[in-house]
């Protein structure tokens, strides 16, 4: 748990500290008035990064630095320094070890509720894959550097689409490459929701206040068994349809998920309240294996999403926060504090 919060030349903080507390801490102010940037803070100490900005974005205007400083009410200090001088660059110091950026080892798990993620179920692919790949990230130690080599090859390899004319043994070695990263990840993917569909029927059918069936299938053109060979024979396939379009049309970064609620594909049919059953249900299985996985309780922070849940989802959401350091940004404080009674602490933003 955090103990306390500095921001220096962060979004629009100049210089602001915040002593915080354990249980719910309700943060409340208009719009612009700093509430998601301090979340943002908060996530960008505990995990190493920003959801919504590359690193120049958090400075504040003009400024050519920031810093954040938090403690942890075990003791630890953690820093994050940015700065634009002589160039852009970023560092962390965690009880005075400097790194350039936080391994999984060296991150505090953490849980992000915002209102894009409402959109995990209706939105666009890449949302249902970054959700997958971002909480692997944060319970598997190596997927890290896995999904950011395999970003990497990507890149190079349709680097090499866009420029051409490229010849089938100039980008051989990187369908190699890109097949080996690929079943990596979707063999980790996989194993997710395997341990998520043990779970998610028994927790929908509790939330939604009738039985229900909801599974979790990976949408691939691809066996599980043999993805590599699979993916390897599929870029080989399509060389000349890759050089015209100029980028790779196969692998991971085009798979999805789909769910299924009593057998019928959930995306196509889903009403509102189905949408944010599902959604919160997710949020609230993603906080338990993370917390399985990491051996203490992760942070959460939602940001502006308890009005967007109606009372019987707002009553479940309420029960399942109070064992959690949990962050709640809100326009109107009375909608989440009358949830909470006396147990929770209020931040004001002018």
């Amino acid at each position: 748990m955090l103990d306390s919060i500095r921001l220096q030349h962060f979004r629009s903080y100049i210089d602001k500290t915040f002593a915080l507390k354990p249980g719910v801490t309700i943060i409340v102010g208009p719009n612009a008035s700093g509430k998601t940037n301090l979340l943002e803070a908060i996530l960008v100490l505990s995990r190493g990064g920003s959801y919504r900005a590359d690193s120049a974005d958090l400075l504040h205007f003009s400024q050519d630095w920031a810093r954040l400083d938090a403690h942890t009410v075990d003791g630890q200090t953690r820093t994050f320094k940015l700065q634009t001088i002589p160039t852009l660059s970023k560092k962390f110091e965690i009880d005075g070890q400097t790194v350039s950026r936080l391994s999984q080892t060296k991150t505090i798990p953490v849980v992000l509720f915002e209102p894009n993620h409402l959109l995990l179920l209706t939105g666009s692919p890449e949302l249902r894959r970054s959700f997958l790949d971002d909480l692997i990230e944060q319970t598997e130690a190596s997927f890290g550097t896995t999904r950011r080599h395999y970003k990497r090859v990507l890149a190079q390899r349709n680097a090499l689409l866009k420029r051409g004319p490229v010849t089938r043994e100039q980008l051989f070695v990187w369908n190699i490459r890109l097949s080996e990263l690929g079943g990596q990840i979707a063999r980790h993917r996989l194993a997710l929701l395997k341990k998520l569909n043990e779970k998610m029927s028994g927790l929908y059918s509790e939330l939604a206040g009738r039985e229900s069936v909801v599974t979790l299938e990976y949408k691939t053109k691809f066996p599980a068994d043999a993805y590599e060979s699979a993916l390897l024979k599929k870029l080989e396939t399509d060389f000349e349809l890759d050089c015209l379009r100029g980028f790779t049309g196969a692998g991971p970064h085009r798979d999805d998920l789909t769910v299924l609620l009593g057998g019928h594909v959930l995306q196509d049919s889903a009403s509102r309240g189905e949408t944010r059953t599902f959604v919160l249900a997710l949020k609230i299985l993603e906080t338990q294996l993370l917390e399985s996985a990491r051996g203490v309780r992760p942070l959460l922070l939602l940001d502006d999403v308890f009005s967007e849940l109606d009372g019987r989802r707002r009553q479940a959401l309420t029960a399942f926060l109070k064992d959690y350091q949990t962050f709640i940004t809100t326009t109107d404080a009375d909608v989440v504090a009358q949830h909470f009674t006396d147990t929770s602490t209020i931040i004001s933003l002018a």
